[in-house]
């Protein structure tokens, strides 16, 4: 299934070891190196703590494991004001989405205190809201060690009726045309959906965060691998209302991101582009009135899958940057 080598993961781990022997030595972190979630929540609090006039950290409740989600709050002061979403992680095993997500929330907080790339402006207007792991107990187990197959997890953790099968499929799992086609009612499966809409409490703590809030403009959601560019719909075959728009900016933003690298990305909606899915959170947060809603699948197209390796975690956040970039400023100018 996979096209990596075990000699790719067995190197993946043994840079992980050397990093995270470095990082202790030189009290530093590396952003080209991919990092448990301790780390990851250690480096979210030393953020905040350097840049507490910009940046707080929410919790918005606990996973099945009793873990805590983390949400950094990017905001130059005032409550409710409209806001842009943007999460990783959702699928455990894509740990470049988590590497991304944690330079852009270093990269975000820079750009402001330097005042350039359109941040201050962005910011001025909105509030940006990261959320870097949110499938936490996932990513957890896809860092044990003593069994390779561990590191393509996917789903939760969560007890199923079938005791011998663990966890659902996160992006299935949302209130959007839950348990049709594309998505597997077996809880041994990759893409389980879970027993009803939003029965697990990782997908109910973002879906309760979001909707007391209130006012978010934007969705967007960070995955790999293939480097697509989507929205709506997942779940069916037919163009959103807004599918017009949604093409022209997101066609746009892959632009905007192919101009760094040149890395190509494909754009549609997520049923054209890879196959019919129901559940996911995109097509959620759009059929819950946020317009611009959009999920990233990053590098690569196959050569590397998931184990896409660490010397190329900076330049895919740098033109992730650039796509999430351009759509931030779009939906800064066109509000509704």
């Amino acid at each position: 299934i996979f096209s990596v080598s075990q000699e790719h993961l067995v190197r993946e781990r043994e840079e992980m070891v050397r990093n995270a022997k470095m990082e202790s030595k030189t009290k530093s972190f590396n952003f080209a190196a991919y990092h448990d979630l301790e780390t990851i929540y250690n480096f979210i609090d030393t953020l905040v703590a350097n840049h507490s006039k910009l940046i707080s950290k929410v919790n918005i409740g606990s996973t099945y494991e009793n873990r805590s989600m983390y949400v950094l709050k990017f905001s130059t002061g005032g409550e409710q004001r409209p806001a842009i979403w943007i999460d990783a992680g959702i699928h455990a095993r894509e740990w470049i989405s988590h590497a991304t997500a944690v330079w852009l929330a270093d990269r975000i907080a820079k750009d402001f205190k330097e005042n350039r790339a359109h941040v201050p402006s962005i910011l001025s207007q909105m509030d940006i809201y990261l959320m870097i792991v949110a499938n936490p107990d996932g990513y957890v187990f896809t860092h044990i060690s003593s069994s390779p197959l561990s590191r393509f997890w996917c789903k939760s953790r969560s007890a199923t009726s079938n005791p011998k099968c663990h966890g659902v499929d996160l992006n299935r799992n949302w209130d959007a045309e839950f348990g049709g086609p594309g998505a597997s009612d077996d809880p041994c499966a990759e893409d389980y959906r879970g027993p009803s809409a939003q029965s697990e409490i990782e997908v109910k703590n973002i879906v309760k965060f979001i909707m007391s809030h209130g006012n978010f403009k934007s969705f967007m959601t960070l995955h790999s691998y293939m480097q697509l560019l989507m929205y709506p719909y997942g779940y069916i075959g037919i163009d959103a209302p807004d599918w017009p728009e949604l093409h022209d900016v997101a066609t746009k933003a892959s632009k905007a991101l192919n101009s760094w690298h040149g890395t190509v990305y494909k754009v549609g909606s997520i049923f054209h582009t890879i196959d019919q899915a129901s559940g996911t959170s995109v097509d959620w947060a759009y059929l819950r009135g946020i317009k611009y809603s959009f999920a990233f699948a990053l590098r690569d197209t196959g050569e590397y899958g998931f184990l896409l390796p660490a010397d190329q975690i900076v330049s895919t956040a740098r033109e992730t940057w650039f796509a999430l970039r351009y759509i931030m400023k779009y939906v800064c100018d066109h509000p509704y």
